[in-house]
């Protein structure tokens, strides 16, 4: 490999951003188209309503209709820009924490939450929402992209896909060898980690001694950048060139330098293993307020405009509400469905069995 070609692949020294914590332009790097007005307003408007879905849906789990949930309160402006970096064409893999994203790109909201209600492993249509199911184990679903995106390339489509993953995936060997399977075969997909400081506890400090996750993508031959996950317009003009690149047959690794303002999950103590003064500061931060002060600013957005984006996050969460309460009508028998293309004999023989001991309760 040359040195200008590696030094093609390298991140920005530091991470890319546009706005100030106080919503003040700054100087960003060369090589990047700054989103539309139109578009940062969109992106306000579903960071509004995604906000106060991710508000919902933790309430949910202390009325015991979610099992568990993983809020991505902080990381607003990595859910949403990345779903609006997608086209319709194109693939989502998300995570267990990445439902907001899921939501803002049009699935429903109740099937989107079937995983953490445990009604289903996926409770919604993959290939009608082009979405995979989410991902628990950490970093699977990287390999699984990069081979849809290969699939999709060897179609001659210009699909891409997009695969959403935290800091201690990184961590994973899959991680690794999607990095290299999506170099060596030109697969267009794009990598994003969200890196929020802790995988669950462990600090990133005690995951990597690389000066940015970023840098990963290097040594694979994967064109690589870093930015702030808490600045929306740089979280969408990284994406967008992201994306660009992936289209051409050149895999993209995204690192959002972001936080996690909750704790891991419902069933976890935060306080065990980091500093409130640390939340704090990333408080002031905080996407949805910094792009809120950028579009007042320059009178893009009115409190009228605000007012509206508020209501409809309402009368989606009072939606929500309603139809997670009503109990789930689901068939044991589905949990065979979906395992295999073609059942196996076993398969088909265990499913008999329930069927038998389900019409005997029946009886």
């Amino acid at each position: 490999m040359s040195d200008h070609l590696a030094t093609d692949l390298l991140p920005s020294a530091t991470p890319v951003r546009y706005l100030a914590e106080d919503g003040t332009p700054v100087d960003g790097p060369a090589g990047y188209t700054q989103p539309s007005v139109e578009e940062l307003r969109e992106a306000y408007r579903r960071m509004v309503v995604g906000r106060r879905f991710d508000t919902q849906a933790t309430a949910l789990t202390k009325q015991g209709r979610l099992a568990v949930y993983p809020s991505s309160r902080g990381q607003e402006a990595c859910q949403i820009a990345a779903a609006m970096a997608l086209r319709e064409d194109d693939w989502l893999f998300p995570t267990y924490r990445d439902t907001m994203a899921m939501v803002s790109r049009g699935l429903d909201p109740v099937e989107a939450l079937g995983l953490l209600r445990g009604d289903a492993h996926c409770g919604y249509d993959p290939n009608a929402t082009r979405t995979a199911p989410q991902c628990t184990p950490l970093s699977t679903q990287t390999l699984h992209a990069t081979g849809l995106a290969y699939a999709l390339r060897r179609k001659g489509t210009d699909s891409a896909t997009l695969a959403l993953i935290g800091d201690g995936a990184t961590s994973e060997g899959d991680f690794h060898e999607a990095l290299n399977f999506a170099a060596v075969f030109e697969a267009p997909v794009v990598f994003l980690v969200q890196n929020n400081g802790f995988a669950i506890s462990v600090p990133l400090e005690k995951q990597s001694k690389a000066p940015s996750l970023a840098y990963k993508g290097v040594g694979y031959g994967v064109r690589s950048e870093q930015v702030d996950g808490n600045d929306p317009v740089a979280m969408l003009a990284v994406l967008h060139k992201a994306f660009e690149h992936a289209r051409a047959g050149r895999p993209f690794l995204v690192e959002a330098h972001t936080y996690r303002i909750e704790a891991h999950t419902n069933a976890d103590d935060a306080t065990r293993y980091r500093d409130s003064a640390d939340v704090d500061r990333w408080l002031d931060a905080d996407p949805l307020s910094r792009l809120d002060k950028h579009l007042r600013a320059s009178g893009a957005l009115t409190d009228e405009d605000v007012a509206e984006f508020q209501a409809e996050g309402e009368r989606l969460a009072a939606d929500l509400r309603s139809r997670m309460n009503a109990e789930p009508h689901l068939d044991p028998l589905a949990l065979f469905d979906h395992v295999y293309a073609r059942p196996t004999t076993q398969l088909v023989e265990q499913r008999d069995l329930l069927a038998a001991e389900l019409k005997a309760q029946e009886g």
